[in-house]
């Protein structure tokens, strides 16, 4: 960036960061860990915030008049225990948009009700090529019919899995896998736990440079993003809204692992115009790379459910090209900088 030399990115911190993050499990509806975590963590940031009722952390950054929220989310998709089978293996259900094909052979963590934590593995059913050949080459498309998580216990029942304390309704947790590879970040959960991690890095150097904000400014590390409703309450006078999230890449995607993606719309609606148009000149003005880029079938930010709940805001939503959405997930540091600078662009202005 021209400007702001004095803030630059800590990439250091931002992977630290990152890797506390995904490290904490957070399947959707259960984000009691993650929501202390990053509680502690604004803690030593000297950063006020506040805890949402129904789950969600609001970071008051500080500044005056013209409110702007900027969001990303804590949870993750995963798995919830559907049935117990009879032969103690158990037959699960997706949390958000998680598919068989994208997750057979990963470990997990099982959350009982009761607070004890299990491991396991996503397993085809049948799971062994040598012996049932012709049925592991049909394809994986429900995880009714074709998954199920084998326990690492000595279970041969479903009496043996209920006296651990497993019953219908425990969340799963898949393994995150967190590497980092010539500049590349593979994980799990990239979506949105890199953001996350992005908006840290600028609370910290925010305060590092004691930098004044050019308005009101609130961090919204909401819950429930992958079910659609994270923020669906906001604090009062909000007048825009920027999310930061992933910016799936694909054949007829304009989005780049290196570059920041500015959203022109999603699945649900289209970003407002005038203040893409805001973030599309602070990147020039700034020398960041960026793509401008369209996001359909399946995809939408924290941005719509504000809209749908009727607040009269500005919104738009930036974020990092990744690639294998929903998946084993891959970005780049380029890509969390470049969204770093345009953020703090922004937040200057």
């Amino acid at each position: 960036m021209k400007k702001f030399d004095n803030l630059a990115f800590d990439e250091k911190y931002t992977l630290d960061t990152f890797e506390k993050l995904v490290n904490c499990d957070s399947t959707t509806g259960k984000c009691d860990d993650i929501e202390k975590l990053v509680c502690s963590m604004l803690d030593e940031l000297a950063t006020p915030y506040e805890v949402i009722h129904k789950g969600g952390v609001i970071a008051d950054l500080g500044g005056e008049g013209n409110p702007l929220v900027v969001t990303a989310h804590l949870d993750d998709i995963g798995l919830m225990v559907r049935h117990i089978n009879a032969d103690g293996t158990l037959k699960v259900v997706p949390v958000g948009g998680l598919y068989p094909f994208y997750c057979v052979t990963e470990n997990v963590r099982i959350y009982t009700r009761d607070g004890k934590v299990y491991t396991g593995t996503i397993c085809r059913t049948p799971n062994s090529i040598h012996v049932t050949e012709d049925e592991l080459r049909k394809n994986v498309g429900d995880f009714a019919k074709d998954v199920c998580i084998v326990l690492d216990e000595d279970v041969r029942c479903a009496d043996d899995t209920r006296k651990l304390g497993i019953e219908t309704g425990d969340v799963i947790a898949l393994y995150p896998r967190f590497e980092f590879q010539n500049g590349y970040i593979k994980s799990r959960f990239v979506d949105d736990k890199a953001a996350v991690a992005v908006l840290f890095a600028v609370i910290k150097k925010l305060k590092e440079a004691k930098a004044k904000l050019g308005r009101k400014v609130y961090f919204y590390f909401a819950e429930y993003e992958e079910i659609g409703h994270g923020t669906t309450v906001l604090p009062a006078g909000v007048k825009d809204m920027i999310a930061v999230d992933i910016a799936p890449t694909g054949p007829e995607q304009t989005s780049d692992e290196k570059k920041v993606t500015i959203f022109a719309k999603d699945s649900r609606f289209p970003y407002h115009y005038e203040l893409t148009n805001e973030l599309r000149a602070l990147a020039k003005d700034n020398d960041i790379d960026y793509a401008l880029d369209i996001f359909t079938p399946h995809y939408g930010t924290d941005c719509d459910p504000s809209i749908s709940a009727g607040y009269d805001i500005r919104h738009a939503a930036i974020g990092f090209g990744t690639s294998n959405s929903h998946g084993y997930e891959r970005t780049h540091i380029d890509g969390l900088k470049k969204t770093y600078d345009l953020l703090l662009a922004y937040l200057l202005k």
